[in-house]
């Protein structure tokens, strides 16, 4: 099973240009995704899809996802409008309106929850979602699970984009996890980088996005004194594939970007792969 994530496309921050920045780096994605030697078997979208949350973003955005030949399974994150999301990409919300599912895999579930609160920029997870989550896991208790959602609730280290352990979503987010070992690890997205770090004793697997990123300096920042460092910068498309071996989910981070071949499997290196698949067990 080979899952693939892409995440802050942020579709619609040049509303206006036919051939937007990101859409082409959106494309270039896709691109791979479907024409390299891993194409998947669905496509996660984790969060800040759009830029603006606009109803022609979401329309261009469908009309993106419609050439792939897999499932794409989008969320919500904090540059979303739930009401315009749900207006293009109907189905995925719950019964009370946020954008929370589950994936049914043979060996394992994937179950996303909204971690959008409109109008801030970093994450929530309200009473009625945390209940929403601990029912929803109870249902499938000896399954392995994954949760899919925007916000990583760690701090990450790049100080403008951090969250603090401390806020209330993240405690009543920890507590329903905690009350469910099935729950081997959580796929997120919006620090714009690749990251992963241990947290509750699972894995946090955090994909870069397919717009630019944020600039990796870890260096505290004042907030009264600009010093003119970068904040954007505008490396190759990201995204990331969970591959899952059949006991755990291995994550991959790469990009669209070229990749210049030094080596390719012809006659000179088949005694090396031959080599190497003898030392291990049949």
């Amino acid at each position: 099973m080979l899952i693939a994530q892409i995440t802050d496309i942020h579709i619609g921050f040049d509303p206006d240009n036919p051939a937007e920045y990101n859409r082409k780096r959106l494309d270039e994605v896709l691109d791979v995704l479907m024409e390299g030697p891993n194409r998947p078997d669905l496509l996660l979208a984790t969060g800040d899809i759009t830029d603006r949350g606009d109803p022609a973003s979401y329309r261009r955005l469908a009309n993106a996802f419609s050439r792939c030949p897999f499932p794409v399974w989008p969320s919500v994150g904090n540059h979303d409008l739930r009401d315009n999301f749900r207006d293009h990409f109907p189905g995925f919300a719950d019964e009370n309106g946020f954008i929370q599912y589950s994936v049914e895999l043979p060996e394992l579930r994937l179950v996303t929850i909204d971690t959008l609160e409109e109008g801030r920029h970093g994450g929530a997870f309200c009473d009625r979602r945390a209940a929403w989550l601990d029912a929803e896991l109870a249902k499938n208790a000896d399954k392995p699970s994954y949760i899919v959602m925007h916000h990583p609730p760690v701090e990450c280290g790049i100080e403008w984009m951090n969250t603090h352990s401390d806020e209330p979503w993240v405690h009543r987010f920890t507590a329903v996890v905690r009350r469910h070992p099935q729950v081997r690890g959580l796929i997120c997205g919006h620090l714009h980088r690749s990251v992963t770090v241990a947290w509750e004793g699972r894995t946090v697997a955090i994909c870069s996005s397919t717009a630019p990123q944020v600039s990796l300096d870890l260096r505290p920042i004042d907030e009264d004194h600009p010093d003119d460092r970068p904040m954007i910068v505008a490396e190759d498309p990201a995204y990331a594939l969970h591959h899952w071996n059949g006991r755990e989910l291995v994550t991959f981070y790469d990009h669209a970007g070229a990749h210049t071949m030094l080596a390719k499997y012809d006659e000179r290196l088949q005694p090396l792969v031959r080599e190497l698949k003898a030392e291990r067990p049949v």
